[in-house]
């Protein structure tokens, strides 16, 4: 059986007191042996939360890497320096990244390889827009998005991304897709990655993200193919979070 991964995305949110605060009440959290708990935190706090969780089995993530290892890219950070700070985790292909930043389906595939280059999980998000779903063309844009970033990716590096799953239509808008909804795309996405990996598709973990809060956390995760949560705005509360660990 797969693991459940529930992870916070803070985006660009929290300052060091709120922080110093929400690490205090999660660092002796209990984190069942089957779930998977991180929080990817914006880069600037990265160390202080690394510190602060250090023993705890909370795993510390960023948001966002550069596909370069270094050069005169002013503001970026790369895989290679997440690295070095200890990170565990890497988002990837955010919808706010592809939208508002330009982060294309080529540069995805790019920061992609880049993150699992330094033994860093990645955290894949692909996801469809609100007239593309209405459209009937939503499977056909996460069908591009998804074979895009596995191109050139073998088995073994397969198994070790996580795919997120959030229509953009739901993220921060308080509309969430039906769990009916959400595992049709999920169970989707693993057939794509089944025809390109064979039975590796089984163990590669898929999270549904979009208004995930501790009050429907628990109807997504009876689904066969929704293996955890990437969570926005519910992870900035402590209690929010703890909930959805304990629950997945």
């Amino acid at each position: 059986m797969r693991r459940k991964a529930i992870v916070a995305n803070w985006k660009m949110n929290m300052d060091s007191a709120s922080i110093g605060e929400f690490c205090s009440k999660i660092q002796d959290m209990t984190i069942k042996d089957d779930v998977i708990a991180g929080i990817c935190v914006p880069a600037l706090y990265f160390t202080q939360v690394k510190t602060a969780l250090d023993k705890s089995k909370i795993k510390i993530g960023a948001q966002n890497a550069y596909f370069e290892e270094k050069g005169a890219y002013t503001g970026e950070i790369s895989a290679v320096m997440l690295k070095d700070v200890g990170a565990e985790l890497c988002i990837v292909g955010h919808s706010e990244r592809r939208q508002l930043f330009g982060d294309t389906d080529e540069i995805v595939s790019k920061k992609l390889k880049a993150v699992l280059s330094k033994e860093i999980t990645p955290i894949l998000c692909v996801g469809e827009v609100l007239a593309q779903r209405e459209e009937g063309t939503h499977k056909d844009h996460v069908k591009k998005q998804i074979e895009s970033a596995f191109s050139g990716i073998g088995k073994e590096d397969a198994k070790k991304i996580i795919v997120a799953y959030e229509p953009i239509w739901a993220i921060g808008t308080g509309k969430v897709a039906s769990a009916e909804d959400a595992e049709e795309m999920c169970g989707f996405i693993r057939s794509i990655l089944a025809l390109k990996y064979g039975d590796i598709a089984e163990s590669i973990l898929i999270q549904y993200g979009g208004s995930v809060k501790p009050e429907n956390i628990s109807e997504l995760m009876k689904m066969q193919n929704i293996d955890g949560a990437l969570v926005g705005g519910a992870s900035l509360e402590a209690q929010s979070f703890e909930s959805l660990v304990m629950k997945a």
